[in-house]
């Protein structure tokens, strides 16, 4: 919608959406403490309507962008938080009351299903109104320029210094392995880290850790490395460590496109071009972030979002691509391909050396909540950086929700909708509620039909694109908003029997998914809210005649027996949510790098089992979440978010008679059972108060 960062920092500012920052900011944990305040605040203007109505409980929040004028070190000011409302999403993909398509994210999907369901014309006239809506789709390839903003300044070689850029240092453990109980020292010795003129002291305590975490990752596969317009040019969107003078490490998970393009080169022994790309259209930073379909281009999407033009690009100085002309900053370099894959630990004395081209790159406070652990990566020669003449460097924030990274996943829900619907037939709607941090949970509305329906779109969900990765599905009836967390997890306390409704299964999940039993794959489950057919018996319970919905207890209902689950060992407190009658949460004496504490949680949920409610007068309590700590019961959001984030059905879960318990608090490894081992568990982010006390102050 916006052609560069500039006019959209412009359009911001217009709709007073941004607040400009002119003292002096630390790039080290200062700027990021900052947004992260910001970005759990009130937005300044509310959506459309369309985004109201799709998120009643959290479209109003998110704060205001943010622009860093002064930052420590740097001459370049810093851009955050831009992304981060609803109301600011919309403003960059042109879908707000004055863009281009207005109406919200829907009305963005309703052109793409336009596109992919179209309707056959009856007359002349229809067919050439047909004709104009399929008109985008042939303007939307780039175009390629000789010259771009993007390189009014052009260092190359020794001259490129990564340290001027403002680069910041997110959450006080990023880069910092030692910290989470790896040997210090594992990257010492490999050439290219640090800088000639800093200190290894200095270099830690001013550039340990910092991470460009908002560009553009351009790659093509080996197949197309002389294609001056290569098929499979890919925009990923990959957190970047700075780990030298030229030297950054690039983060892609395994089954990323731009993991697979290095792949390809490093078969062939050959280092392979990539260029980092900060800033550009509006619409880039969520192109490079959408789920498409196999063979579509993220630069295709962003022409279509762009109005209808296609996105200029031009060659790079130093690497055989091309990349947006209208981009602020672009770093080039070469990934090396002697790298070895991910899986490597240097506690395992059977893992082998670190080897060539890579470097143990992490831990960093990513969108989980948690840190993602350090893994081995491939090492980037920088060769050149170009800029604007006055650039702005774009940030994003990655941490507990609500974040930015939030406002982009919600556009994807919406936007792709159409495209699930085409894959998944029997979708009527959808919803990745924000305690599931997308990968997590994913709520589905259905027209019920047929027996078992339910559980067949699980099954489609569990091997649809990335809905593949989603650990957790909740399905429910088409009179159910599947938008409504209390209305969806009030439909799960009266329509699904843990012992019967519930669908477990194995599978791959996401990487970043530190309760799976094993990088990469865990237990899957799937909850059947619907109202139940005859046929659907299952598990050796069959549906009774007239069968109707449960009477679950709300949270004025259960003070009897919540004094009873108080009073058990190794309980500090129990609650019934809100907004979830019928799911009774307990709040364990248990946090994480507790190895003392190992069972606790496990403990609890079995002795919470054994209580039964009707003792108490109570009505059923199907669901029993056992926390930790540090997920306090009254929140909105922390006590479902801890309950996806640290269990994983295969060892976590029991069923006890009708009534189905999760272990949800950390664990270490003397929570493992036989075949379900606990793999090492990241802490959860957050600030030092004295710093978050600090930024609240300045």
């Amino acid at each position: 919608m916006y052609a560069s960062l500039s006019d959209f920092v412009a359009a911001l500012e217009s709709a007073g959406e941004l607040t400009r920052i002119s003292r002096p900011v630390d790039p080290v944990l200062e700027l990021a403490a900052l947004v992260e305040l910001e970005s759990k605040s009130r937005a300044p203007s509310l959506p459309s309507e369309s985004a109201q109505q799709n998120d009643p409980a959290f479209h109003d929040r998110g704060g205001k962008a943010l622009l860093f004028e002064n930052v420590v070190g740097s001459s370049i000011p810093v851009l955050a938080n831009a992304f981060g409302s609803y109301r600011r999403m919309e403003m960059a993909l042109g879908c707000h009351a004055e863009g281009h398509t207005p109406g919200g994210f829907d009305a963005i999907a309703r052109k793409i299903g336009a596109l992919t369901k179209p309707v056959p014309p009856r007359t002349l006239g229809e067919a050439w109104e047909r004709g104009k809506e399929f008109l985008p789709l042939l303007r939307i390839p780039p175009r390629q320029v000789k010259r771009g903003a993007c390189q009014e300044v052009v260092i190359e070689g020794d001259a490129v210094d990564l340290t001027t850029l403002p680069i910041p240092r997110c959450w006080p453990h990023d880069g910092d392995y030692a910290a989470l109980g790896y040997p210090p020292g594992v990257n010492d010795g490999i050439d290219g880290l640090g800088h000639p003129d800093l200190t290894a002291e200095d270099w830690d305590a001013r550039f340990r850790g910092r991470y460009t975490t908002f560009a553009g990752i351009h790659t093509v596969h080996a197949r197309d490395a002389d294609d001056p317009r290569p098929a499979s040019h890919n925009i990923g969107m990959y957190r970047v460590q700075l780990m030298g003078k030229q030297t950054v490490a690039m983060h892609w998970h395994m089954h990323h496109d731009g993991a697979s393009h290095w792949r390809s080169w490093k078969a062939l022994g050959k280092p392979m071009p990539v260029a980092i790309v900060l800033g550009g259209e509006s619409v880039l930073p969520y192109a490079a972030t959408c789920p498409l379909p196999p063979g579509i281009s993220e630069l295709l999407m962003a022409g279509f979002l762009n109005g209808a033009r296609g996105i200029p690009l031009v060659p790079c100085k130093t690497v055989p691509l091309r990349v947006p002309a209208n981009a602020e900053i672009v770093i080039e370099g070469w990934v090396d391909p002697d790298a070895g894959y991910v899986g490597w630990d240097p506690r395992d004395p059977a893992g082998g050396a670190l080897g060539k081209g890579a470097v143990f790159e992490g831990p960093f406070g990513d969108h989980t909540g948690f840190y993602s652990l350090p893994d081995r990566y491939p090492l980037v020669r920088v060769t050149a950086v170009t800029m604007r003449r006055k650039p702005v460097f774009p940030f994003t924030l990655v941490g507990l929700p609500p974040q930015e990274d939030y406002y982009l996943g919600k556009a994807t829900e919406r936007v792709m909708g159409a495209l699930l619907k085409v894959v998944v037939h029997d979708v009527h709607d959808y919803d990745l509620p924000m305690f599931g941090a997308f990968h997590n949970c994913a709520v589905m509305q259905i027209h019920k039909h047929y027996p078992m329906q339910a559980r067949r779109l699980m099954h489609s969900v569990w091997g649809t694109g990335q809905m593949a990765w989603t650990k957790t599905v909740f399905v429910v009836d088409h009179d159910v908003d599947c938008h409504d967390v209390g209305a969806v997890m009030t439909a799960a306390g009266r329509y699904c029997r843990p012992a019967r409704d519930l669908e477990q299964v194995h599978g791959p999940v996401d990487i970043l998914d530190h309760a799976a039993p094993y990088l990469g794959t865990g237990g899957k489950l799937g909850f059947d809210c619907t109202h139940k057919l005859p046929a659907e018996g299952a598990n050796g319970i069959p549906v009774t005649m007239g069968e109707g919905p449960r009477t679950v207890a709300a949270a004025q209902d259960a003070g009897a027996h919540l004094a009873r689950v108080r009073a058990l060992p190794g309980v500090i407190d129990a609650a019934v949510h809100a907004l979830a009658p019928g799911w009774l949460l307990v709040q364990a004496d248990r946090a994480e790098g507790e190895p003392e504490r190992a069972g606790t949680g496990r403990a609890v949920r079995d002795a919470v089992l054994a209580l039964d409610p009707g003792d108490d007068g109570v009505a059923d309590l199907p669901f029993v979440v056992v926390v930790g700590r540090d997920a306090p019961l009254e929140d909105a959001v922390l006590p479902f978010f801890h309950w996806l984030a640290h269990a994983d059905p295969g060892r976590d879960m029991r069923i006890v008679g009708d009534r189905v318990g999760f272990d949800s608090t950390a664990k270490s490894a003397g929570d493992a059972l036989p075949g379900w081992p606990v793999r090492d568990w990241p802490p959860v982010v957050r600030y030092p108060e004295a710093l978050l006390a600090r930024v609240r102050d300045a």
